[in-house]
């Protein structure tokens, strides 16, 4: 999942993001209106936790402009008002679902992960090919019964292959997909994610590179 946190409390925003990229996600971080406007018309996010309060545009302003752009984000704004006014015009604006402030990160999590399984259609709890099963949810994956010790990015490259169910994922798309706005794409961060997957997956392989385009999953 692509996250992007908009919040202009610094602390607050990179802890966040901190913790959602230690669950696996991509995540962006900026902290005024003005980049995440920019951000969120550029980049496919899955999620996009807006404050409310931002400086330089406004967070309605923002939430506006992305429905009005027709983006398939969904958005979770924060606030530190918890009126019921102020959650009605919240969600009046087009917001997805709205979190007061103070928060707890569990709580966050849980919500960005129900307005992520919005953002596409339904997938299964657990994905499972090849004699591979993936727990998203658990952050759990295994090989025939046996458990795979995966990193976070490697957990998310497995992810991404095994949904695209057999077609084949491009470089950029993994990157896109698994990575943030700071990855390099002209580094080899993709072919070594792939690389040392394979390995932790054994044999017989179930990544298939091909040539020119990217790769498969599959037996």
């Amino acid at each position: 999942m692509r996250v992007l946190v908009a919040e202009d409390e610094r602390k607050l925003a990179d802890t966040v993001a901190r913790g959602l990229r230690h669950l696996g996600m991509s995540v962006d971080v900026c902290y005024d209106g003005d980049a995440a406007l920019e951000k969120a018309l550029v980049h496919d996010y899955d999620v996009i936790v807006l404050d409310r309060d931002l400086p330089e545009v406004h967070g309605d302003e923002v939430c506006r402009r992305i429905m009005t752009e027709q983006r398939d984000s969904r958005v979770l704004m924060l606030t530190a008002a918890a009126s019921i006014r102020d959650r009605v015009e919240g969600l009046g604006i087009g917001a997805d679902d709205y979190l007061t402030k103070p928060f707890a990160f569990a709580e966050l999590v849980a919500r960005i992960g129900a307005l992520g399984r919005r953002v596409r259609p339904a997938l299964p709890p657990v994905l499972d090919q090849a004699g591979v099963q993936l727990d998203t949810a658990r952050r759990f994956a295994s090989r025939d019964g046996c458990p795979l010790k995966l990193a976070p990015k490697e957990f998310a490259v497995l992810g991404v292959l095994m949904r695209a169910e057999g077609a084949v994922v491009t470089t950029e798309q993994l990157l896109e997909k698994a990575w943030d706005e700071h990855a390099d794409p002209f580094t080899n961060a993709v072919r070594v994610a792939v690389m040392t997957l394979r390995r932790k997956l054994g044999s017989p392989p179930l990544i298939h590179t091909v040539a020119g385009a990217g790769y498969r999953f599959g037996g």
